[in-house]
C-alpha cells in the first residue's frame, strides 16, 4: 500500500509499505476513505517535536472495514467506521473511568510500530472498542468531512468546552482560530453559551467563526487582546476560556481574559506553557483539559452530525490526494489552509 512518512523537518514523502494484516484476534483492518493533516502534525513538520526518519504519520481517518479478527463481535466487513485518534481496549480501569486516551493498552496512530492514518489502510488494535460504526452504510461524500472531524478536532474542541465548564448563558472566549478552536466555537454554542468571543485576525477564519456561532471577533493579540476583552465584558472577563493553541503566549492570554472564579479548558499541545499557580489560587481560576478523550465523545457528536445540527466538516477548506499530501502540509504550515482533507475514495 501507499502511505505518507516523515523523512525530516519539512519533508513528507509517500512510499510503499506492507499491507496491514490481522495480527491479534481483536484487530480489524480498515481501508481508509479519507484522512487529513492535523495542526499537531505541524510540530514535527517544523522540527519542533522529535520524530524518527521514515516514521508513519497521521492520526485521523474514516473508512471501510476490510477484515476483522475472530474476537471482534461488534464489526462486520463493509461497515463504515470512524477511528478516534487513539485506540483503546475499552475495559481497563482508565477506559471505564472515561479516560480512553490513558488506556493501559492503548496507543496513537503513527507511533513507532503502528500504521499511520495517512495511508491507504490501517490495522486497528482493539477494534471493537475503538471504532465507531456510522449507521446506514457508506455515507454520502458530502457527509464524510464532518465524520472525519469527529476523529479528533471536533472532539478536542468539545473537550476544551467541557473542561472550561461552558454552560447555558455563559460568556466564552476561544483562543486559537485553527480547526480545533473553530470546533470549540461549535461546542460552546452546542452547550448553550450566550456569547462566544473568537480571537482571530484572519478574515477567512473570522468568517467561519461567525458561521459557527461566534458573536464577537477580537483581532488583537497579547496585552491588546486582553484590553479588548476587558472592554467587551465591562472589565469582568469571560466565564470560560478555550485555549486551543498550546504556546506560552496563548496560555498567558487565557489567564489574562478569564474572570475570577472562571475556568480555562486547555487542549493545545503544550510548547513552552506554564501555569501561574499563585494567580490561579488568588483568583479561584479552574484549569482542566489535556488530551481529549475523543472516543468518549464520539457517539453524542455523531448523533448531531447525522441530524445536521452541527457541521464541523466545514473546517476543511482544502483537499489533496494522498500522493500530493506534502502540499497539504505546506499549505497548513503557511496558514493558507485551515485544515486539509486527504481524499482516497469518498464513494463506495
Amino acid at each position: 500500500m501507499r502511505a505518507a512518512v516523515f523523512q525530516q523537518p519539512g519533508l513528507i514523502e509517500v512510499v510503499d509499505r506492507p499491507d496491514p494484516v490481522i495480527r491479534d484476534s481483536t484487530d480489524a483492518v480498515v481501508r481508509v476513505t479519507a484522512t487529513c493533516v492535523c495542526g499537531s502534525d505541524l510540530w514535527y513538520f517544523r522540527g519542533l517535536t522529535p520524530r524518527q526518519h521514515g516514521q508513519t504519520i497521521g492520526h485521523e481517518f474514516v473508512g471501510v472495514v476490510e477484515a476483522v479478527g475472530s474476537d471482534v463481535g461488534t464489526l462486520r466487513v463493509g461497515d463504515f467506521v470512524i477511528a478516534p485518534f487513539m485506540w483503546s481496549d475499552g475495559d481497563c480501569a482508565h477506559c471505564l473511568f472515561g479516560a480512553p486516551t490513558s488506556c493501559t493498552r492503548g496507543g496513537i496512530w503513527g507511533a513507532p510500530g503502528a500504521d499511520g492514518a495517512q495511508g491507504e489502510a490501517v490495522r486497528v488494535p482493539f477494534a471493537g472498542a475503538t471504532l465507531v460504526t456510522v449507521p446506514g452504510g457508506h455515507p454520502s461524500a458530502e457527509l464524510i468531512p464532518s465524520l472525519l472531524a469527529l476523529a479528533d478536532v471536533m472532539g478536542t474542541g468539545h473537550h476544551a468546552a467541557v473542561s472550561a465548564t461552558v454552560v447555558a448563558g455563559g460568556v466564552v472566549a476561544v483562543v486559537g482560530d485553527g480547526a480545533v478552536g473553530l470546533c470549540g466555537i461549535i461546542a460552546a454554542q452546542r452547550l448553550g453559551a450566550e456569547r462566544i468571543i473568537a480571537l482571530s485576525r484572519n478574515p477567512q477564519r473570522q468568517a467561519l467563526a461567525a458561521r459557527f456561532g461566534a458573536t464577537d471577533i477580537v483581532a488583537e493579540r497579547g496585552e491588546d487582546a486582553a484590553a479588548a476583552l476587558a472592554e467587551l465584558t465591562g472589565g469582568i472577563g469571560v466565564d470560560s476560556v478555550l485555549e486551543c493553541v498550546g504556546t506560552g503566549e496563548s496560555m498567558a492570554t487565557a489567564f489574562d481574559i478569564v474572570r475570577p472564579g472562571g475556568s480555562i479548558g486547555y487542549v493545545g499541545v503544550p510548547h513552552g506553557t506554564e501555569f501561574p499557580v499563585p494567580r490561579m489560587f488568588g483568583g479561584n481560576i479552574g484549569v482542566r483539559g489535556g488530551l481529549a478523550p475523543a472516543r468518549r465523545y464520539l457517539p453524542e457528536l455523531l448523533t448531531d452530525v447525522l441530524a445536521g445540527t452541527i457541521d464541523p466538516g466545514a473546517v476543511f477548506d482544502s483537499r489533496v490526494a494522498l500522493e500530493d499530501i506534502a502540499r497539504g502540509y505546506a499549505s497548513m504550515d503557511d496558514r493558507s489552509s485551515i485544515k486539509v482533507l486527504v481524499e482516497l475514495s469518498l464513494s463506495v
